[in-house]
């Protein structure tokens, strides 16, 4: 059993950064494609970035694309998301999932295993 715990979520101005963690336990972290998803009151969640333990294959949406930077610390099964010059619009809980053989990266239902979420709100 795959279980992720993210940490980093807080409360952050306009333009600020956060760096957010999910450490995984429970499983050989090599085989597994990581994501990063977010999900804001009122609305569906949404795919942020994803990427393999080897970094070879990284996705990012649109709406972060050069702002955002996932990454991944195979020595500590833990994957990271960088995030900088945050908007407003980027307040959402944001969730670490995890998945095998994923062909649709950007599809939350493909992931097998999710934290719990952290907060990050950005005031504007």
């Amino acid at each position: 059993q795959v279980q992720l715990v993210e940490s980093g979520g807080g409360v952050v101005q306009a333009g600020g950064s956060l760096r957010l963690s999910c450490a995984a336990s429970g499983t050989t972290f090599s085989t597994y494609r990581m994501a990063w998803f977010r999900q804001a009151p009122g609305k569906e969640r949404e795919f942020v970035a994803s990427i393999t333990s080897g970094g070879t294959s990284i996705y990012y949406a649109d709406s972060v694309k050069g702002r955002f930077t996932i990454s991944t610390d195979n020595a500590k099964n833990t994957v990271y998301l960088q995030m900088n010059s945050l908007k407003h619009e980027d307040t959402a809980v944001y969730y670490c999932a995890a998945g095998e053989r994923i062909l649709v990266v950007t599809n939350p239902n493909r992931y097998a295993y999710w934290g719990q979420g952290t907060q990050v709100t950005v005031s504007s």
